[in-house]
């Protein structure tokens, strides 16, 4: 696979690549945390924590406040009733995504929207910003037996896109989508911008790194002319 041709589909991850949803989150953490009476976390924890699904994500706040493991059950259902609540008012849509989305859904190749995010969250979040209609497939967390970094995710998105992995391009922003797509075989891009665990995702192979979703590269640029002979 080269960049000479756009690949057959694309599969985009959604939190830290397309919208910025640090906001909610850390909105709907410290709404569960204050009923536990618990303390509050902060935009840093959470940005070094997200990514890995909703249960981790839960599970190592609570470990991270000195919450009781045992607090578990009562944090995931107060946590879905929250978010439901505030699902995309804290988050904003990244710059360039839109025009990147717009240049994604130009070459005619399906799209997905591939995320650890529960499947209605992701669903309605997209709907709520403006995004629903450039994907063809939305799959959650919630949709497989396992969550990426695991590459069963992507193995099943692949496809229901009708598209093998080796030419199924993964679009994200962290490690987990590298290493999913690495064990999947489906090439991967990274965008710079988002959640990394604090890592520079720089470090991670990839196609391309790009520091806004429309710099992404479709296709070589043009040979230059042969210049005419004398």
């Amino acid at each position: 696979m080269s960049l000479l041709t756009p690949p057959a589909a694309f599969i985009v991850d959604l939190d830290g690549t397309m919208v910025d949803t640090l906001g909610d989150f850390v909105a709907v953490l410290n709404r569960v945390l204050d009923e536990l009476a618990l303390p509050p976390v902060g935009r840093d924890f959470v940005e070094l924590t997200v990514g890995q699904g909703s249960e981790h994500l839960i599970r190592s706040t609570l470990a991270h406040v000195g919450g009781d493991a045992a607090l578990y059950e009562r944090a995931w259902q107060r946590y879905q009733h929250h978010y439901t609540e505030l699902n995309g008012l804290h988050s904003e849509v990244f710059p360039g995504v839109v025009e990147g989305l717009d240049q994604l859904r130009a070459t005619g190749r399906p799209m997905a929207c591939l995320t650890n995010k529960p499947a209605a969250f992701a669903r309605e979040l997209l709907a709520k910003k403006g995004l629903s209609g450039y994907f063809d497939k939305v799959f959650g967390g919630d949709d497989f037996a396992r969550k990426k970094p695991d590459p069963l995710p992507l193995l099943k998105t692949c496809e229901a896109l009708g598209t093998s992995p080796s030419d199924t391009w993964m679009i994200g922003d962290s490690s987990n989508d590298a290493r999913a797509a690495a064990a999947a075989g489906c090439p991967v891009v990274l965008v710079r911008y988002g959640y990394n665990h604090g890592a520079p995702i720089d470090a991670v192979p990839a196609l391309q790194h790009l520091d806004r979703l429309d710099q992404i590269a479709l296709s070589a640029p043009s040979a230059p002319a042969a210049r005419p002979s004398a």
